[in-house]
């Protein structure tokens, strides 16, 4: 194998036809403006022909099922290994995918708990100990006089499959009846069962009325029964009701009894242990779920939350059954097996079994994720907490030759939590491994190998390496705007023309006693009219007190125009100050759109402004088009095989859904007759096509629309297109959309807005731009608060508020508060140390 990945003339989006020697088995950052062409080289391009090559590979009955993969927009790839990208929206958004399931630990817990989880009685408590057939008999006799039973022997428990064989043999023993799936059925005919499904069969062994004299039938019943399945189930013929009797575990005082143990009788997932009140979601109301926020679920009144039935969590170890373990975080899970006091024979059953959970656990401990909880639902994380589960999955492969692509590991930590996600990364590299990292984090970028600096600009200014060589020739190269940051000739600071900043809060809003989640009833003072900083590492309360507390709080108190019922707040025992503002923004990373038809010239509101253009050129007003007729929503203009999307969806079996152009309109998305209308030489198509910067100048004349494309400008946007469907959007893009359109509102000066991690995505030029935005809205007399971990924003913030002093469970507490100096001269906070390291 080559010593290099060869890459020549790559024009993939704004790439300009560059080519590239990058060294193998190293440490490499891509780093440079938003907008330059990062994520264009490692993931568009890179990644993308290591996947299509990968599926080349496969034979021709795989690929009818994956499609033909588009190839990037590059002459040639050389020394390329199998790749693996590790992106930020590879993440399920199903409420019964957990941290637990995701990581494959929750499935080595049911195992664990199968083989030596200790059984105890859910009425009493007591340990259960196995029946013997008298024991069977002596329940069986406690029933009325007169009630009409059978006795049911399983010899199917929840499988898929037909089972032809298993009936046509109970068939032969002289079996003439089976429950399956719950209804009754006559062997004596053709039953023809759904392979796919999963099944219950149950065999009728006899049929009884209790009544002295039954012993001899009852115990030959039994017996027979026994022969088929340590199980025996009693219907109660008349209620429809079960009695469950097993031969290996019952309770003696409660008669309570426990089916055979299996890794499904724990799984969440199945009949077989799901709780039934709310299917093994843990929430209700289940039937609301997706449009639910998750801070209004509320658990499960019969399993509190745990998912699972009572028998299930009636099996313990160590104290605990199942639920109560996931509901750990993952440095106490760990401490908890660990200290675990086994027999000899649990010892020696579970001794692979927990080395493979403590390794996984291990794994996340070591990028910087050690407060989140087993059972934390995965559509609640952060793109950069999913990115890193993944990155711990892959640690924990031992995989070598491997191409490793990630995108903005560093989203969401704290610095001193970056030491352990590069030292992970590091780890994945010694592996003899690539590992490729698209990156604006300093530390980051200074512990790789090798730097791969894009730009000089954004979009159409992009895409060029303007240098390449370790962060040392980096930082000496001139042609490198990255370098400059890292040795420090250009640093980021306060704009020197925007009044008033630095200037005394004219106000205070007081929270007291905040307890939602982590928080340990802290009362919080946030001064108004200035810009605020929360911090502290990850998982110690900062969105909690910010996202789930001070927001819906405000809202609900100031009456929130837009909000038209009350939003839960995260538990607190009061809120005072409120009257000081007359409106609260939360700014957040969330998609502006779910399809492929939201983009941002429509979320901005511009396209309204470019419609009535085209509506009103003369060609459109003779053939009476009017602005429907350029709306891609609607009948008339649009291409109809798409339905104006520009591309059609395929189903892709196993994969995610593929989409590809539609091959009516070539992507346009309107039809023929639409696209003979130009405005200066351009088609409606043309202008969604166009960047931000390049609408800029071509609709300079109309004031309107100039003045929305220079906001998007502002923020750092000017790479974007138009048209671009907001799927494809980061969430760092779509949280500084929602901020410019919420710079084209009237400021009332006394606005308060919440910004969770705006350097998401952001290079050190951007992030100066960011900061201009938001001193401006302070200039005005509103309040910025920002849940930020970047050093930089945090050093020109005019107060800090930090938690800690870890997360999880041991966070929630104020650590610090004050300016930047006060923080930096406390020695219990964290941030306050790695700030005196970045100012000194």
């Amino acid at each position: 194998m080559q010593d290099n990945i060869v890459i020549k003339g790559a024009r993939e989006h704004n790439l300009k036809n560059i080519n590239l020697d990058i060294p193998r088995n190293k440490f490499i950052v891509i780093t440079g403006p938003s907008g330059s062409g990062k994520s264009t080289l490692a993931i568009d391009t890179i990644f993308a022909e290591g996947q299509r090559r990968y599926v080349e590979s496969l034979s021709v009955y795989a690929r009818q099922f994956l499609g033909e993969m588009q190839k990037p927009d590059v002459d040639s790839i050389e020394g390329l290994s199998p790749s693996i990208a590790i992106e930020q929206k590879t993440i399920s958004k199903s409420p019964r995918s957990t941290i637990g399931t995701l990581t494959e630990i929750y499935d080595y817990l049911r195992v664990l708990y199968t083989r030596i989880g200790k059984p105890f009685c859910y009425i009493c408590g007591k340990p259960i100990i196995s029946q013997d057939t008298e024991a069977l008999m002596e329940t069986v006799k406690t029933l009325p006089q007169g009630t009409r039973i059978q006795i049911l022997s399983p010899i199917v428990k929840e499988r898929k499959g037909l089972y032809t064989k298993e009936l046509l043999a109970m068939r032969r023993e002289g079996f003439v009846r089976a429950r399956i799936d719950g209804e009754m059925h006559d062997l004596t005919e053709d039953i023809n069962l759904n392979k796919n499904k999963r099944h219950t069969i149950e065999v009728v062994i006899d049929r009884l009325i209790i009544k002295s004299g039954i012993e001899r039938k009852l115990r030959e019943a039994v017996n027979t029964a026994m022969r088929f399945s340590s199980v025996v189930v009693l219907n109660l013929i008349e209620d429809n009701r079960d009695i469950v009797l097993s031969k290996t575990m019952a309770c003696p005082d409660c008669g309570i009894n426990i089916p055979e143990l299996t890794p499904m009788f724990f799984s969440f997932n199945s009949n077989l242990g799901a709780c039934p009140e709310c299917r093994g979601i843990g929430h209700e109301p289940l039937n609301e779920y997706d449009d639910t926020p998750l801070l209004s679920l509320k658990p499960c009144m019969l399993c509190g939350g745990l998912r699972l039935k009572k028998e299930a969590l009636s099996i313990k170890i160590g104290g605990l059954n199942i639920g109560q373990l996931t509901q750990l975080s993952i440095k106490a899970a760990g401490d908890f097996l660990m200290s675990l006091t086994l027999n000899d024979r649990d010892s020696f059953i579970a001794e692979r079994i927990l080395r493979e959970i403590s390794n996984r656990l291990m794994f996340m401990e070591k990028v910087g994720l050690n407060y989140l909880t087993l059972n934390r639902l995965v559509l609640s994380l952060s793109g950069g907490e999913a990115q890193r589960i993944r990155l711990a999955t892959q640690l924990g492969s031992s995989l070598s030759g491997v191409l490793y692509v990630l995108d903005e590991p560093s989203i969401g930590l704290h610095p001193r939590d970056c030491a352990k996600l590069i030292d992970g990364l590091k780890d994945i590299r010694d592996r003899d491994n690539t590992v490729i990292v698209v990156e604006h984090d300093e530390e980051t970028i200074l512990a790789s190998d090798v730097v791969i600096d894009m730009g000089p600009g954004a979009g159409l200014r992009g895409g060029y390496v303007t240098a390449i060589g370790c962060p040392d020739e980096i930082m000496k190269n001139e042609n490198s705007l990255t370098g400059t940051y890292l040795s420090r000739t250009a640093i980021i600071d306060i704009p020197s023309d925007i009044p008033g900043a630095k200037r005394p809060p004219t106000g205070t809003i007081t929270i007291t006693g905040a307890c939602e989640n982590n928080l340990k009833a802290i009362d919080v003072k946030i001064p108004l009219g200035v810009f605020v900083c929360v911090t502290g590492v990850s998982g110690s309360g900062k969105s909690t007190l910010i996202l789930d507390t001070l927001y819906p709080a405000l809202c609900n108190s100031i009456m929130q125009p837009g909000i038209h019922s009350r939003l839960q707040e995260g538990r607190h025992t009061g809120i005072t100050g409120t009257e000081q503002i007359n409106r609260v923004i939360s700014v957040d990373q969330s998609p502006i759109g779910k399809t492929q038809r939201s983009n941002p010239v429509t979320y901005t509101g511009m396209f309204v402004y470019i419609r009535e253009l085209f509506s009103n050129l003369v060609e459109s007003k003779s053939k009476g088009y009017t602005t429907s007729r350029f709306s891609f929503n609607v009948k008339g203009g649009r291409c109809e095989v798409c339905k104006g999307a520009g591309i059609r969806k395929y189903e892709m079996h196993f994969l995610p859904d593929a989409h590809v152009q539609c091959d009516t309109c070539g992507g346009k998305r309107f039809n023929r007759e639409t696209l003979r209308v130009r405005y200066k030489g351009k088609t409606i198509s043309d202008v969604l096509s166009m960047t931000v910067s390049e609408a800029a100048v071509f609709f300079a004349p109309i004031v309107p629309l100039k003045e929305k494309l220079m906001l998007l400008e502002e923020v750092g946007l000017g790479y974007i297109q138009l048209g671009q469907p907001a799927t494809t959007l980061s969430g760092g893009e779509a949280q500084r959309l929602r901020l410019s359109r919420e710079l084209t509102k009237r400021a009332t000066g006394k606005t308060l807005y919440i910004l969770d991690e705006p350097t998401t995505g952001l290079h050190f030029v951007d992030v100066q731009r960011l900061l201009r935005i938001i001193h401006r809205l302070v200039s005005l007399g509103n309040t910025v608060i920002v849940i930020e971990h970047n050093l930089d924003m945090i050093k020109l913030s005019d107060y800090i508020i930090d938690l800690g002093p870890e997360g999880g469970d041991h966070g929630g507490y104020i650590v610090a508060e004050g300016t930047p100096h006060e923080v930096m001269q406390n020695p219990r906070s964290f941030t306050g140390e790695y700030l005196k390291k970045r100012l000194s």
